[in-house]
């Protein structure tokens, strides 16, 4: 019996999104992974860290899959129940949760952390990125890149401007300002395909600067016409935006 639009949507309104867990897409949706693999980079660093800070942690995800955590391991989040979250799963580690935001002033001392990381951050504070990182100490991120999702972004809001802060160029620019040296920096686009309207709807909820000010009910005739495309052609195609920036601090 074909599940209808109104099922699929209500299950997705139902589905909970505390935490930054995409568990609840498998098999409804998939995306590529950037070559880096990232978590891989950041474990390997966390290996040789001392004092290691990550910024905009989400639930926690990333840094409670480490094989080794530093001895001092601070994470910031500013979203509540995300806070909540990233305290269940770091906190029997030994990590620090702290609930701050990252935009303006860092609660942190000068040149005390040796790595400091960010996935996905919605935006970098370069200079107090800089301030807190001691000389010889690094920052390495996986960030949102251009474009990201565009195609899904203008079939709910039509079309939209170029260009885009999110640019690698960009953030090297910014890491140079706050006197940090930048020794890699990749850009790829990945291919992300979503298999219903459900899967659509419920990372509209969680990736809420895709369609900002997302609702079910305000993009109603959007979401009945991209059930219908998906179930045409099987699915819906997309391009997520990634890049990798990585800078030291001179010592």
């Amino acid at each position: 019996m074909e599940v209808t639009i109104e099922e699929l949507i209500a299950e997705a309104e139902a589905a909970p999104i505390d935490g930054w867990d995409f568990t609840w897409l498998e098999g409804r949706a998939t995306e590529d992974r950037p070559s880096w693999r990232y978590a891989d980079r950041v474990a390997e660093r966390a290996a040789r860290a001392s004092r290691m800070l990550d910024l905009q942690s989400g639930g926690g995800e990333m840094l409670a899959g480490l094989p080794y955590v530093p001895p001092l391991m601070v994470a910031t989040e500013d979203y509540p129940p995300n806070v909540v979250v990233a305290g269940r799963r770091l906190l029997p580690r030994g990590a620090h949760i702290v609930a701050a935001r990252d935009a303006g002033t860092l609660p942190f001392p000068s040149a005390v952390f040796d790595l400091v990381t960010s996935r996905h951050p919605v935006d970098t504070c370069w200079e107090e990125i800089s301030r807190v990182v001691r000389p010889g100490g690094r920052y390495l991120s996986q960030q949102v890149g251009p474009d990201s999702l565009r195609e899904l972004s203008e079939l709910m809001l039509g079309p939209l401007p170029a260009g885009s802060k999110r640019h690698p160029e960009l953030a090297r620019r910014g890491a140079e300002a706050a006197g940090l040296v930048v020794e890699d920096l990749r850009h790829e686009r990945l291919r992300t395909v979503f298999y219903d309207v459900g899967a659509v709807v419920y990372f509209l909820r969680l990736v809420v600067w895709i369609v900002p000010g997302f609702t079910v009910a305000g993009f109603s005739e959007q979401l009945r016409a991209l059930h219908e495309q998906i179930q045409r052609d099987g699915s819906f195609v997309a391009f997520a935006s990634r890049f990798l920036i990585e800078a030291s601090k001179p010592r």
